[in-house]
Formats: C-alpha cells, structure tokens, sequence
C-alpha cells in the first residue's frame, strides 16, 4: 500500500506547476465514448484514477495511449456495454460512464461504484434523470442495467446541485431527441470544461457555470483535441502546504477564479496571496490566525474537497475555529489521526471546533481517504519529529507525484 514518511519543520519554498483537474480529466475521458472517433486529450494528471479509467476504457474495446500528460482514445471499437466490476468499485467517476454509453450504445450494464467511504452518495439523482430522459433501469445482485432504445429531451429538476448527476445527463442528452433543460445544474468549472469539450466535438450546450444548463440534441459527434483545466483542489492544497510551514511558494498553471473560496479563507488566516490570472503567490504567516466559520457547499463556496486540508492548517491557528460540513456527512475521518499528532478537536454531527494547539507532533497515522490524507501529510510537515502515514494509495488517486512536488519545494518527505 506504501507509506509517507515526513520530517516536520522545513520551510516551503520556490515553484510549483499544477496538474490537470482530476474532476474534469474522468468525464470528459467518459464523453470521448459518444464520438465514436479519435480524441487527443492534454494535461492529463499522473494519478490512479485516471489509470483507472484507462483500462475501463480498455476494457468495453477502446484503444488508449498514454504519453507524458497527453492521452489519446480511439474509441471507434467499443464493443460491449458491460463494464467490469472490479474497476467500478475501486472508482466512484466511473458512474459517468453511463450517460455516455447510454448515448452511444442505448445501454450499459455497471456494479454500484466505490471510491472514498466519506458518507452515502446515492446515485439516485443519476438513475432519476436517465429514466426522465427515456431510459428503461433495471436494478439486482449490486448491478444498474440501463437500456433505452431513444432518448427523448426533457426538463430536469434536481433536488440537489450534483455534479455526477449533471455530467451524466449532459452525456446522455447530448444525443437525444429535442431539447433538454438541467434547473439546479451543478456550476462547478469542471461542468464547464466537460461542456467545452462537448461543444468542439459538434454538441449544442448552454449555460455551464450556471444553475441552468440547456442542451440540444445532435445527431453525430467528432474527436477533437482538448486541454484539461488545472485541479483547483491540487492548488488549494498547495496553498495550505505553503501557509502551515510558514512558507513561499509560486503556483503556476492554474485559474485564479476557480479558488476563490479558497483565497478568501487564507487570507482570514493571515496568508499574503498576490496573483494574475494564471500565477499566484502565497506567503504563510508567521503565527496563523484562527478563522471563524468555514461552511462547505457547492461551488461557487467553499469546497468539501478542502476542508481537510484547511483543518490541518487551523490545528495550529491561534484561537478557535469553526468548520460545517454540509455536503458530505461522513467527512470527518481525518480527525482522529490529527488527535494523534496532538490537535484538539471536537467534532458533534457535521460540526468540528478546532482549538489551535502550539504545535503539533509527528506520529503513525492512516490514510483513509483522499483529502483526508492530503490533510495529514500537510499535517506531518508542520509537526515538529516524524510522521509515518500509511495506505497512501488514497492520496496517488488524485496527486501527482506529490511527494516529489514536496521535496521540491524544500520538503523533507519520502516514499517506502
């Protein structure tokens, strides 16, 4: 499984380049299963997800290269409208494979999915919709059986602004008869870039990045060349690496405007944070300040995907600070490792009081998810000895070669 082993108490410094965004990377990897031709996607992240998704594309008969971060999917060969189990359950993104192979082949055959154990993610909303939209789901022995044989546009009302749910029905609508309206799309920048691929491969869709996503249906669809956008979470992780070690770090390649929730909380923290559109430098503060509330929700708030990272930083704030989880209620698993490196935290339901302690201290802990893990590696860089971390496959599901963006930046962390 591998393990982290990190001596706390250096200094971040220098640059750092951002990868592909992982939330956008899977989809638009499922969508290049609609076109039925040859797809050259850029600035793919070096992360198990994305290898996973690789041999799930593999698997239904698409032919799959991979070269530095340049992925390149013939998917004229699929042959088969079953996905294999054992890939599904280690992937919880591979959900959105059934909107697009409902769209190219009128079926699918997939296992419920897996992925991180944060709380129940029902794909209710997903299964809700693609019958909204003509498909026939029959559900036994752990498998969704999805046929349709057309789908017809519809208007959409989800009871949640989820961004599984519109990915899979942006996929499935794109091909299907007439017109079909998402009210309470979710507005996150990843819904945008999967509708800025779509559009180049000949989709008509509108209004990504807004509540309200109208697509018209088309009949055929073309490979193109896409570039991903860079993953907001891998900034914002670097951003809190920098402010807990008290450092100085350049993040390049990245939007600005995706981390903005993120920026707003560093700086209540005490962080200087200089940027332009693709650049930004943060500086950490010498003694950081605790922050009053952190309340996650749906973009454009604050991300559940970094309030791990974001509870690390405020274990060693000075005062009291506030963090509510509203999207996922099982979210706070990381807790009990950071009490181990001698943080004080009170956690009732889906609130966590953080009371800054003067320092933290390394010691064994375990990974049991993926931001939870990022979360205790930032952990272990601020504490004063070592810290060992176990089962760090979690944190290879969505990092790229973190470690040795680490030790780049003056980290002392190594891999056994």
């Amino acid at each position: 499984m591998g393990k982290f082993i990190i001596e706390g108490g250096k200094r971040l410094v220098g640059e750092v380049s951002i990868s592909g965004a992982k939330n956008a990377a899977l989809p638009i990897l499922a969508a290049t299963v609609i076109n039925s031709d040859i797809n050259t996607i850029f600035n793919i992240p070096d992360i198990r997800d994305v290898h996973i998704m690789k041999k799930i594309l593999k698997s239904i008969g698409c032919k799959v290269e991979k070269i530095d971060d340049i992925m390149t999917v013939d998917t004229k060969s699929l042959n088969t409208a079953k996905i294999p189990e054992d890939l599904v359950r280690e992937m919880r993104s591979s959900i959105i494979l059934m909107g697009s192979m409902i769209s190219r082949l009128g079926e699918v055959i997939v296992s419920y999915p897996g992925g991180c154990e944060i709380g129940p993610r029902p794909i209710d909303l997903h299964l809700k919709a693609l019958r909204d939209l003509g498909v026939t789901i029959n559900e036994s022995h752990g498998f969704i059986h999805c046929k349709a044989d057309k789908l017809k546009g519809c208007e959409i009302q989800l009871d949640y602004p989820s961004v599984g749910a519109t990915e899979n029905i942006m996929l499935a609508a794109t091909k299907a008869e007439g017109t079909t309206i998402i009210r309470n799309a979710a507005r996150e920048p990843e819904i945008v870039d999967l509708q800025n691929f779509l559009n180049a491969c000949g989709a008509k869709i509108y209004g990504a990045g807004t509540s309200a996503i109208r697509i018209d249906g088309v009949k055929e669809l073309r490979g193109v060349e896409h570039t991903v956008i860079p993953d907001r979470i891998v900034a914002g992780t670097f951003m809190v690496a920098s402010a807990i070690t008290g450092g100085e770090v350049v993040l390049k390649n990245i939007e600005v405007e995706h981390i903005q929730s993120i920026i707003a909380k560093l700086k209540e923290a005490g962080c200087m944070i200089y940027n332009n559109c693709t650049t930004l430098k943060i500086v950490g503060p010498k003694k950081v300040r605790a922050v009053e509330t952190i309340r996650t929700l749906p973009y454009p708030g604050f991300p559940t995907d970094m309030q791990a990272q974001m509870m690390a930083l405020l274990t060693i704030a000075d005062g009291t600070s506030i963090i509510c989880e509203t999207v996922f209620e099982n979210r706070f698993k990381h807790v009990e490792e950071l009490l181990r490196m001698g943080a004080n935290i009170k956690t009732e339901g889906r609130v966590a009081v953080i009371k800054g302690v003067k320092e933290l201290t390394g010691a064994k802990v375990t990974a049991k998810d993926l931001r939870g893990g990022a979360c205790l590696v930032l952990a272990g860089l601020a504490a004063k000895g070592e810290t060992v971390i176990d089962n760090i496959y979690h944190i290879d599901r969505g990092y790229e070669e973190f470690d040795k963006k680490l030790i780049s930046l003056g980290a002392d962390i190594r891999r056994i």
